[in-house]
């Protein structure tokens, strides 16, 4: 297995990661996708990680650095979207692109790396506190648009 930052052909099976991860959100249009795509692959504040298995991608999560006055200007990392794909469950491809995504935090001075994650996926939360995240250090609340 390889875990990496993504590359420009790695796009379709991110997006075939997403629709596993939301399925009831609507498809994006092909030149939407690209424009969104290289938004974030091309941006020194976010990437995407991808884990490969049998030249497969199978797994992907995303870091982004936002900019920080506090903790002597060092970005924070939130890492989104860790989603493996259901045929890759199991082989340690989240745990991988986790690892990377943190180990680039790091590497790019974070202070600190934020993981949200919704709160009925305790299999999920097991693997991120082996990773050594931890739920109790701080809380995280979220709002989400109100639909249109």
């Amino acid at each position: 297995m390889i875990a990496r930052r993504a590359i420009a052909s790695d796009m379709d099976a991110v997006l075939a990661l997403y629709r596993e991860l939301r399925p009831h959100d609507p498809p994006l249009a092909p030149g939407r996708a690209l424009e969104l795509w290289n938004n974030v692959h091309d941006s020194p504040q976010s990437f995407i990680v991808v884990c490969e298995h049998e030249g497969q991608v199978g797994a992907t999560c995303m870091l982004a650095l936002v900019a920080n006055l506090a903790s002597a200007g060092r970005p924070i990392g939130f890492i989104e979207h860790v989603v493996t794909a259901s045929a890759f469950q199991r082989l340690g491809l989240a745990e991988a692109c986790l690892q990377f995504a943190v180990h680039e935090a790091w590497r790019l001075g974070c202070c600190k790396v934020v993981l949200l994650s919704g709160s009925q996926r305790p299999q999920a939360h097991r693997l991120y506190e082996k990773l050594g995240f931890n739920g109790d250090t701080e809380r995280g609340f979220v709002i989400k648009r109100p639909m249109e």
